[in-house]
C-alpha cells in the first residue's frame, strides 16, 4: 500500500517557519464533510464571525465577500488595530489539488509595534471520505516575539476556535464557548 502524500503551505522564502519570530499551526480532520464545504465559509469572508468569534470590523474586497489572488480586505483579530491584507493566494479545492488561501499584512509604528504576518490555509480532501483543515501563520517583528513566549499561547488557541468554529459551521453546529474565553 503506497503513503497519500499531504499537501503543504507555500511559503514566502521571508515566512519561512523556523525562521521566523512566531509560527502556528493548527490542523483538524473531520469525517463526512467535503472540502466544497469547507471552502464555501473559509473564502467567504462576509461568514467568518458567524463562526470565529474573534474577528470583527470586516471590510469587504470591491469584488465581494469570496476572496480572490490580489484582494485586499480589512479585519481586526486579537484586539489588534484594524488589519489591511493582501489575498496572496486563493486556489479553489478541485479533484487532486488542495483549495489554498493566504493572505498578508503589516503593522507599521516604532520597533516595539512592527509587526509582519502570513496567514495560510490548506483544505483537502483525503481518503475515507475525510477533509484536512489546515491553518499557519508566520510573523516577524517584536510583537511576534513576545506572543512567542506567551503561555498560554492565544494564538495557537484563537485559531483553533478558528478551525473548530469552521467545522462547527458546515455541521450545522452550535458555536458555543471559545478556547479563548477561558484564558
Amino acid at each position: 500500500m503506497s503513503t497519500p502524500t499531504q499537501s503543504a503551505i507555500i511559503w514566502p522564502d521571508k515566512f519561512l517557519p523556523g525562521t521566523t519570530d512566531n509560527f502556528v499551526s493548527n490542523e483538524i480532520i473531520v469525517k463526512d464533510i467535503t472540502v466544497t464545504q469547507i471552502w464555501e465559509q473559509l473564502n467567504d469572508i462576509s461568514k467568518w464571525q458567524s463562526y470565529y468569534r474573534n474577528c470583527d470590523q470586516i471590510t469587504e474586497p470591491k469584488t465581494g465577500p469570496r476572496l480572490q489572488k490580489g484582494d485586499v480586505f480589512k479585519f481586526s483579530t486579537f484586539g489588534l488595530p484594524v488589519l489591511t491584507c493582501l489575498v496572496e493566494e486563493a486556489v479553489s479545492p478541485g479533484p487532486g489539488h488542495a483549495g489554498r488561501l493566504a493572505w498578508s499584512t503589516r503593522l507599521g509604528g516604532d520597533t516595539n509595534e512592527k509587526i509582519e504576518v502570513y496567514h495560510a490555509w490548506l483544505v483537502e480532501d483525503l481518503e475515507g471520505n475525510r477533509v484536512r483543515v489546515m491553518t499557519q501563520e508566520s510573523q516577524i517583528g517584536e510583537p511576534a516575539a513576545r506572543l512567542a513566549t506567551a503561555k498560554p499561547n492565544r494564538m495557537l488557541l484563537g485559531h483553533q476556535d478558528w478551525l473548530d468554529g469552521l467545522v462547527k459551521a458546515v455541521k450545522g453546529e452550535e458555536i458555543g464557548e471559545t478556547n479563548l474565553e477561558s484564558v
